[in-house]
């Protein structure tokens, strides 16, 4: 894999979108190239490398074969990593809205926060923050009921609300704490929130599962308790008390059984 690193060496003074930021717009170019690639700030429109410098040899003739360092202050840049299919990006700082949007495949590393709507309708690949998200992690875009569909959303800080609405798939971890609404209007995939959660976990969900480590402010009135079980979750073995629900909502059925989202609560 080749390696090329891009330096922020101009904050905007608005809001950037780098949707072009990913190993599939760069592979295959030479650095005048990426530093020619159009970008947005406002209603402005610019070039890469008059917000960036380009330092690397060569990039890789494919995506698969392409990986992208970004470093300085990327606070106000958007859609990092958006629509990418294949190879890695490493951003060394925090990033703002849409980071990893409708992210398809390959690694994107941000090692600081990431902020509301990151993750929007993820379909694969793995995607991993080492700070906090914002509200709507893995959710869908306004007015779309398709939420994050398929490959690995790991926070390891915190979030705020409603992260994972109309998820389909994929698995969303928070290894910190969640505000409210998790999981509303869930239809598959798996959320693991490892910290505390407000309230409002699993409104209007007919289908997927909830894993919460802690504690739960405010149990919505659809869920059923069912039983007790000792699962394996995320590498970790403990017993979970597991609800059936939303019951409020209209439910499939499977095999002539009826289908529920499930969630699990972490035993002391």
């Amino acid at each position: 894999m080749k390696t090329v690193t891009i330096k922020m060496v101009k904050v905007p003074e608005l809001y950037l979108e780098g949707d072009m930021i990913t190993p599939d717009q760069f592979a295959g170019k030479t650095n005048e190239e990426i530093a020619a690639l159009r970008c947005y700030e406002g209603r402005e429109t610019y070039k890469l490398g008059d917000f960036f410098e380009i330092h690397g040899d060569a990039v890789g003739a494919t995506p698969e074969e392409t990986k992208v360092i970004v470093t300085g202050d990327c606070k106000k840049v958007k859609y990092i990593g958006m629509n990418m299919t294949a190879g890695e990006v490493v951003v060394e700082s925090s990033c703002d809205m849409y980071t990893g949007g409708w992210m398809k495949g390959g690694k994107l590393h941000i090692k600081g926060n990431v902020d509301s709507f990151s993750g929007l309708g993820m379909e694969g690949g793995e995607f991993i923050v080492d700070g906090n998200g914002g509200n709507f992690i893995g959710a869908s875009y306004r007015g779309d009921w398709r939420g994050m569909q398929g490959g690995v959303l790991r926070v390891k800080g915190n979030v705020g609300s409603d992260i994972g609405t109309f998820m389909n798939g994929g698995t969303l971890i928070v290894e910190g704490d969640a505000d409210v609404h998790i999981g509303t209007h869930q239809e598959g995939g798996t959320i693991i929130v490892k910290g505390n959660v407000n309230r409002r976990v699993g409104g209007q969900m007919v289908k997927g599962t909830i894993y919460v480590y802690g504690t739960i402010n405010y149990m919505m009135p659809g869920f059923k308790y069912n039983q007790d079980v000792e699962l394996e979750v995320d590498g970790d073995k403990a017993v979970f008390s597991e609800y059936l629900g939303d019951l409020g909502e209209r439910h499939s059925k499977s095999k002539g059984q009826v289908v529920y989202g499930k969630l699990y609560q972490k035993k002391n």
